[in-house]
């Protein structure tokens, strides 16, 4: 029997950022005129929402970051939001990285929990996850879906020791 198509289909995103590669790799869920964000929505205000579909999202930094000015090590995490109507939604990263969607690790597998106001922007059909600056060793990851945007700050400040030790 042949499979059909997936609706979300399968998205990767990599950046250098100074001497650290960050690789995103999630599923993109399509709006298809359905309500986003809200108390019942697609995605419910105050509720754990992994962005994306089917697999958790991962996130790989090759080398140690800071992420919205936090502390966080080289290896892989899965990525988590609780989205908010009128405060700030929370960005988790968890070492559960090989889980479903649904339901969430638990707070046991956190690493990082950050406050991150969330911006308004043009409707993206097509969840992405994007960098739209990336300045030497600091940059901006981007979380858009529908008109929200969720800015994320990551500063990469791991340099290479030149092979002479100098």
């Amino acid at each position: 029997m042949a499979q059909g198509i997936p609706f979300s289909q399968r998205g990767a995103t990599s950046q250098n950022v100074g001497f650290t590669e960050i690789t995103i790799e999630y599923s993109r869920p399509v709006a298809r005129g359905r309500t986003l964000f809200g108390d019942s929505a697609v995605v419910r205000w105050d509720r754990i929402w992994h962005p994306g579909a089917d697999s958790a999202t991962r996130i790989s930094f090759s080398h140690d970051v800071l992420l919205e000015g936090r502390p966080v090590a080289a290896g892989t995490y899965s990525l988590w939001l609780i989205p908010r109507d009128k405060t700030p939604w929370t960005l988790i990263l968890s070492r559960a990285v090989k889980v479903y969607h649904a339901p969430y690790p638990g707070e046991d597998s956190d690493v990082l929990r950050v406050e991150i106001a969330p911006e308004r922007g043009e409707h993206m059909e097509t969840l992405a996850i994007y960098f739209p600056v990336v300045l030497r060793a600091d940059a901006t990851l981007r979380v858009h879906w529908g008109d929200m945007i969720l800015p994320v700050r990551i500063k990469a400040p791991y340099r290479p020791v030149p092979p002479d030790g100098a």
